[in-house]
């Protein structure tokens, strides 16, 4: 087994082997507002939840290598928030089409078939080709520094309003039909998968305080 050094690995190297085995991840498709009205929408693997109570979202978005804020980074530390939707296997084409480097004055709408609707209590227009999607307020804004010098915006989303399309989920029971969900995550350079095979493994049961 080999024994590396974190320290010891270029930023490209230790980015690589970090997204080649922390996998798979789900993805982030994230819409924001520009300063100027523009809708933004861009894809974020390095995401998932953090708490039930409040139900809070972690998303990391790394910065430009000069240091400079991405996009959606940016719209969420200025507005306050940002609408949060599940990637899956009829949207990921598109959603991979957002991420595309764009001027800021124009939008990842052009570049897909995605259209939009209007959200319960934000300004951002949301996905319609998205089942599940979280109107969010922002939590908590973390710098991710190294040698005195940001690299990630670590943004804690606390959702609000959450939908789901009808066909998926039991309100009765509480349970979402994740595989008719379809959900895709993201593994390395060009690569996703989907959900694959399922098994299940009783999990050990016992109160607080007993072995």
């Amino acid at each position: 087994m080999y024994h590396i050094q974190a320290e010891s690995l270029t930023k490209h190297a230790l980015y690589k082997f970090l997204i080649g085995t922390v996998a798979p991840r789900p993805i982030a498709l994230i819409t924001t507002l520009s300063e100027e009205g523009i809708t933004n929408i861009a894809p974020f693997s390095f995401f998932n939840i953090v708490s039930s109570q409040p139900p809070i979202l972690s998303v990391a978005i790394q910065r430009h290598d000069d240091g400079a804020m991405k996009d959606t980074a940016r719209h969420i530390a200025s507005h306050k928030e940002a609408i949060v939707h599940v990637v899956t296997e009829t949207n990921v084409h598109d959603a991979n089409q957002t991420a595309a480097p764009l001027n800021v004055n124009n939008s990842e709408l052009d570049l897909t078939q995605f259209t939009t609707c209007h959200s319960s209590t934000s300004h951002i227009p949301a996905l319609n080709e998205s089942p599940v999607r979280f109107e969010t307020r922002l939590y908590e804004h973390i710098e991710i520094k190294t040698e005195g010098h940001t690299v990630s915006d670590l943004m804690l989303l606390e959702i609000k309003h959450l939908y789901i399309d009808e066909t998926l989920y039991d309100p009765e029971q509480g349970y979402v039909d994740v595989a008719k969900l379809q959900p895709v995550s993201r593994l390395a350079g060009d690569d996703y998968a989907t959900l694959g095979d399922f098994f299940t493994i009783e999990r050990p049961r016992f109160k607080r305080g007993e072995k």
